[in-house]
């Protein structure tokens, strides 16, 4: 459930949280039954602004057998997420509340079996999670041992269908409230859902 205070306000903002928070959950079904898999995704976006995810998943698990025969799947990201206390208001009648940043991907999924396309899913993973380290590791530096492991997981790009996101960080709250919420989660050292609060209400 959305509501149009909760929206985010432009497409980078879903590009942010996914490039901080590339840990996603795939979940499909299979004969009625969910099935769920934790993956590290990247967003891929053309110049039409239709989206892609890059990834790459286990070659032996039961879900890429199952998106083999059946690659619709949802995709869902969570970003910056915690715990609204009253106890940080002047106000002590207000309720309690959890703020977050959430995409929803409705999604096709297709495999790529090819080495090539495992090692591009790789590799921009990687680079992407090393960037800005210090002595920052790479594939390369595996070796010979790269091509041993890369053989059991295989490549995919899931074609986003449809895009729900919910960023839902104090947009309602009274001026004197959302002061009180911000200096709480300053006290309370909750840098990241802080800095998604003062970013999505400026």
């Amino acid at each position: 459930m959305t509501h149009p205070a909760f929206a985010p306000n432009s497409p980078a903002d879903i590009d942010r949280l996914i490039a901080a928070h590339p840990f996603a959950l795939m979940i499909s079904s299979a004969a009625g039954a969910p099935i769920a898999t934790p993956l590290p995704l990247l967003l891929e976006r053309d110049e039409d602004g239709a989206i892609t995810l890059l990834g790459h998943i286990a070659r032996i698990s039961p879900h890429t057998e199952l998106l083999r025969r059946e690659p619709r799947a949802l995709v869902v990201f969570l970003g910056s997420h915690g715990y609204i206390s009253p106890s940080w208001l002047a106000d002590r009648t207000q309720a309690p509340t959890w703020n977050y940043e959430t995409v929803h991907f409705e999604v096709d999924v297709e495999f790529d079996d090819r080495a090539e396309a495992t090692q591009t899913a790789l590799t921009q993973l990687v680079d992407h999670m090393e960037r800005g380290r210090p002595n920052a590791w790479s594939v390369a530096d595996m070796g010979s041992r790269y091509e041993m492991l890369a053989q059991a997981v295989v490549a995919f790009r899931a074609r986003v269908i449809s895009t729900k996101a919910k960023f839902k960080l104090g947009q309602n709250e009274r001026p004197d409230d959302r002061a009180d919420i911000l200096k709480g989660l300053e006290l309370t050292a909750h840098q990241s859902l802080l800095e998604a609060m003062t970013r999505s209400n400026p």
